[in-house]
Formats: structure tokens, sequence, C-alpha cells
């Protein structure tokens, strides 16, 4: 019996059971089989508006560096539509980008991010008995397979898979995926999380100072995670955010943050939260044209902060 057909099994038998018995069920027999590919194959999937596609991939390769595929148009959900989708690769991390010429199917435009796996229906089966609901069945693209899963917490999430595996070249610096969980839903989508993409906590500090989220006289609970996917840093509030923290789906690492401010701002990106400094790193926040929210962070000592 193959992986899939183990963790679909699995997943009748225990399917009376609550999620978080089901994922330490999961996890404590390592039924889980690896199917992350790696951190440069992860794309944070943005949408803008057709006529600012070129606006935003511009001020994002200026800001960033790198190239873009060529761009396409194609149908990408797995009812019809359309949409231009190029790869903006850059030293930092990559991004998805579409520009839909018709109305987006729903759920399409809620995942924030899109995660390569080796195998579709290995990964699918994964989700679901490690705690997640797929939400789109997996469907074929021009290239390949796609799914729709969300972890308990809500945070939305697609799959992909492709005929041909692509090869690119590692990151400079990882992205972490920022997700924003209630205080209810944290342990559920932690333990889910973790199961899936057989990760590890860096630290879970139940009291980072909240300047980072807009609330300087406060604390909440931040949780940052490495595996084969990449970077996810977990924000635990209460959901009483100031624009823009919740927006960003992203925060990229860059080696020196006033620089790439400073490139940012000469390709017309708007910076909404000037830098503050916590702990060792130094972060913005920023839109870029289209309206593309993003949190950008580098090392405190590359600014000159002591």
């Amino acid at each position: 019996m193959n992986f899939r057909n183990t963790l679909l099994a699995s997943a009748l038998l225990f399917g009376s059971l609550s999620q978080p018995m089901l994922v330490e069920t999961a996890w404590a027999n390592k039924m889980v089989p690896a199917v992350a590919v790696g951190a440069q194959y992860d794309t944070t999937h943005v949408y803008v508006a057709p006529d600012d596609i070129d606006r935003f991939a511009t001020a994002f390769l200026a800001t960033f560096g790198g190239r873009s595929t060529g761009q396409v148009v194609a149908t990408v959900t797995p009812t019809p539509s359309s949409t231009s989708s190029q790869l903006l690769q850059t030293p930092a991390g990559t991004v998805s980008l579409f520009g839909f010429r018709t109305p987006v199917p729903y759920p399409f435009g809620n995942e924030r991010t899109g995660y390569l796996v080796k195998d579709m229906d290995e990964a699918v089966a994964a989700a679901r008995a490690t705690g997640a609901e797929l939400v789109v069945a997996p469907f074929p693209d021009p290239i390949g397979k796609d799914a729709v899963i969300r972890w308990p917490g809500g945070v939305v999430t697609q799959l992909y898979w492709h005929t041909k595996t692509p090869t690119y070249a590692p990151l400079e610096t990882v992205p972490e995926n920022r997700v924003y969980v209630s205080p209810d839903g944290i342990d559920s989508f932690l333990k889910s999380f973790l199961a899936f993409s057989k990760g590890k906590v860096v630290s879970d500090e139940p009291k980072a100072s909240a300047m980072e989220i807009g609330r300087p006289s406060e604390t909440y609970r931040r949780v940052r995670i490495e595996s084969d996917f990449g970077r996810l840093t977990a924000l635990v509030t209460d959901g009483h955010l100031p624009y823009p923290y919740g927006r960003e789906t992203t925060g990229y690492e860059v080696k020196n943050l006033s620089d790439t401010l400073d490139k940012a701002r000469s390709a017309g990106v708007s910076v909404l939260v000037n830098p503050i400094t916590n702990e060792d790193r130094q972060s913005a926040m920023v839109e870029f044209p289209g309206g593309y929210v993003a949190e950008i962070h580098g090392p405190a000592a590359a600014v000159g902060i002591q």
C-alpha cells in the first residue's frame, strides 16, 4: 500500500476523531511523507488588475532584483476564466503574478502561497490526514496540477505539481510566509502544519513586542517555523490590527533594509510603516503598485543599529 492509500485509510479510520487527535496519531506514527521540493519553488500569489501588471512587476524587480518569465494568458482555475500569468524570480523570493481578464472564480485569490509538491495525490492525502481540508480538489492546469487546502485556523494554501519538474537556483534569503491566526486556532494550526511540512519550531515567543503589528505598548505571541517549504511566521492576535497589519502575506529578508527601501521608493513603492527595530531585525511595511502589501526586514546591524 502506498503512502496515499495509507493516509486515506487512516483518515477514514479516524474520521470520527477530532482533528488534534488525528494530527497526533499521524505524527506519532510518522505516516506523513515528505512532499516539499524546496523553498525556492514556493511562490507568493499576487493578484492585481491587468492595467497594473507591468507597473507592479517593474517595481518588484527594481526593489529586489531578479527577472520575470514571459507572460502568458491562460486558464489556471478549474472553471472557465482567463488571466495573465508570470513568475517574478528574485533572490529574496518568488511571486506568481496574476492579472485576471475575467472575474476571479471563488475561492481563488484567498490563497496566499503556492507550494510545489513532489506528488499531488500524496500531498493532498497528507494534508487531509494532518487536519487540513480540501477546498478545491486537484485539477489540471497548462503545466501540471493544482489543489487548494485550508489549514485549521483558516490559512489557505495552494498546492501545485509540474509535469516537468522545474529547476530553480536556491534563494539568497528565504522569505517568511506571514499568517495571522487567532488564539483559538493557533494550536490546531501548528499541529497540522508541522505534521504536514515536517517542520520545526525555531522560536515560540509568548510575549513578543507588539510594535511589530502596530501596537507598541503591548505584547503578543509569535511563532517562527522552518521546513523544506521555507519559513513561516504565525502571528497570534485578537484581530485588533491597525492598517496595514494583517494585509501582508510575505516578509522579505534583505541584506540592507535602508538600501532596499531607497530602491523601492525610486520605483514607485509606498512606505506605509517606516522602519522599526525589534530584537535583531529592522522591518518596514510597503505597498507596491497594484495594492500588494509586503513586510521587508533586514538585520539591525546592517543599518548601523548597535
